[in-house]
């Protein structure tokens, strides 16, 4: 056990939501925290660290958090990044935003909830908030497979621009390997061009590297962005 976390060997993935861990000479049926296909990540024989429940009437007695892969360990619980987002916005630890108040999550609107809400310089500022763990060479890709829900939440942040209001996308990188950010046109050229097309009307694109301490929730660095 790490950090109270247990680790295991990865089998199968069944389906989205659970995976076949062996933990301790018993293959267990585990919780999958990410709905992405992380199949450069979940093959046969990695090694992962999962956390076990305290509830007795939950299906799965563990949640896979962390996967092994190029000799580091890479966060696969996508709400991680909202997290991370949330403690360094708390602590002013995002340079950009600067002494933000009233800072809501999940906030709701007509027709979305966006992940962030908070006010900055007496501006109402919106953040949406992507998990990224697919690594090509050194850039970091966001998504592994098209995203209509992804692309629904840049439509919504051009709007919010156009309305006067601050709207921001956040990529937190959840591989320490990585280096730059960019979307990944390959494997879904809509959301990366409603990206650059974002961009270009004013909608902020920042990427940072999520710690890499195992159970750490913050923002690391900022990394460069190749839009």
């Amino acid at each position: 056990m790490k950090t109270n976390m247990y680790e295991g060997i990865f089998f199968n993935r069944s389906n989205r939501f659970i995976a076949e861990v062996m933990i301790d000479s018993l293959l267990e049926n585990v919780h999958v925290a990410n709905t992405g296909r992380c199949q450069e990540l979940l093959i046969p024989g990695v090694k992962v660290l999962l956390k076990k429940s305290d509830n007795p009437s939950r299906k799965t007695k563990y949640t896979l958090h962390y996967v092994k892969n190029n000799s580091v360990w890479v966060n696969l619980i996508s709400v991680s990044a909202n997290e991370a987002v949330y403690n360094s916005l708390v602590s002013g630890d995002i340079e950009t935003i600067i002494n933000p108040k009233n800072i809501i999550r999940e906030y709701s609107m007509t027709g979305t909830r966006m992940d962030i809400f908070c006010i900055s310089k007496h501006t109402e500022v919106y953040i949406e908030v992507k998990s990224v763990t697919l690594i090509k060479d050194e850039y970091l890709q966001f998504p592994d497979a098209p995203t209509i829900r992804g692309l629904k939440h840049l439509e919504h942040l051009i709007k919010l621009k156009n309305e006067g209001k601050r709207a921001i996308i956040i990529f937190v990188a959840q591989h320490p390997s990585g280096k730059i950010f960019k979307a990944n046109i390959e494997n879904d050229p809509k959301f990366a061009n409603k990206l650059k097309e974002a961009h270009s009307k004013g909608v902020e694109i920042l990427a940072y590297m999520a710690s890499e301490e195992i159970g750490v929730l913050k923002l690391k660095n900022q990394i460069p962005i190749k839009i």
